[in-house]
């Protein structure tokens, strides 16, 4: 039986993508405190292994509910794809591409998941046809996130690596929206179950890459410690099963909303946490960027405060 693909977008899905946003917003900074006791790779598979653990154990009271019926040689050679692009691979490339390019180009490569999932999810999902104003609607948003980002998105830094620094940004981008079009392909499935298998591939790929590419992992001290935990379990663990509850309930174009917020909620948890100046741009770009969500899921609003109006 095909999987239902029909986009299912409630109050409940909004909530998730809000949550999601303000969550992975505040993740930089939490990241930044993180890598001055432990090297990116390893932070990468530190928090990865931390989530998988936490979530076998949630997995393993469900029972180790999974798939509905057995997978064939396509969709496990599909699960795989989704485990390694959903986490392991964007998250090392962009550990490695920040080390060549400003944080400003970062940014922007990150809310341009949302135009590359838009293109795929046109050819390859069901209900998510691309329609002029949805077109428009996205269009609108990845402006807000250049007008916030500002003009240090593209500044170069004239090293000889940043080129590949950026293509391995652009790069991440990319895995993310490939792995929510299959995510959202995948037959009937537990959510829990299917968060934690991601979390434990991802796991057995990025250890082993840390270990090449950065040896044993350097005595965390105790912060780093406190640090290391908190983003396996909120922004990766818990973050990871809000993910897939919004791909295969609402979609990866809905869910790809969520890159045009997370660098407000960077720019905004930035300047009252850690006093960081606020720019000016600030209040164009947010306007700019809820505009662009509204047009382009104006039919999902629309039913939205309809039924809130009954």
């Amino acid at each position: 039986m095909a999987p239902d693909t029909t986009p299912r977008i409630t109050v409940y899905s909004w909530l998730m993508v809000a949550t999601l946003a303000f969550v992975w917003g505040g993740t930089f900074m939490v990241t930044e405190v993180a890598l001055r006791g432990i090297t990116p790779f390893w932070l990468a598979a530190s928090r990865i292994v931390f989530a998988a653990l936490v979530m076998v154990a949630v997995w393993g009271l469900r029972g180790f509910a999974l798939f509905q019926a057995p997978l064939s040689g396509p969709q496990r050679a599909a699960l795989f794809t989704i485990g390694a692009a959903s986490s392991a691979v964007p998250f090392s490339l962009l550990a490695w591409g920040q080390q060549h390019v400003t944080s400003g180009f970062a940014g922007v490569s990150m809310a341009s998941t949302a135009l590359i999932m838009l293109v795929l999810a046109h050819f390859f999902v069901p209900g998510e046809r691309l329609t002029l104003r949805r077109s428009i609607g996205f269009a609108i948003g990845f402006c807000g996130v250049v007008v916030l980002i500002g003009g240090q998105a593209f500044e170069t830094s004239g090293g000889l690596l940043e080129p590949i620094g950026r293509a391995a940004c652009i790069g991440a981008a990319c895995c993310y929206s490939v792995s929510s079009i299959l995510m959202r392909r995948l037959p009937a499935v537990d959510p829990i179950g299917l968060a934690t298998v991601l979390l434990l591939i991802a796991s057995a790929i990025t250890v082993p890459l840390a270990l090449i590419t950065e040896g044993l992992p350097p005595l965390p001290d105790n912060q780093t410690l406190v640090v290391l935990a908190f983003l396996g379990l909120i922004p990766t663990a818990a973050a990871n099963i809000l993910r897939v509850l919004v791909v295969r309930s609402a979609g990866p174009v809905f869910m790809s909303l969520v890159n045009y917020q997370v660098p407000v909620w960077s720019v905004v948890l930035g300047a009252w946490i850690l006093a960081e100046p606020m720019p000016p741009s600030l209040l164009y770009a947010m306007v700019l960027i809820l505009a662009g969500v509204a047009i382009s899921q104006f039919g999902a609003l629309r039913r939205l405060f309809g039924r809130a109006g009954t």
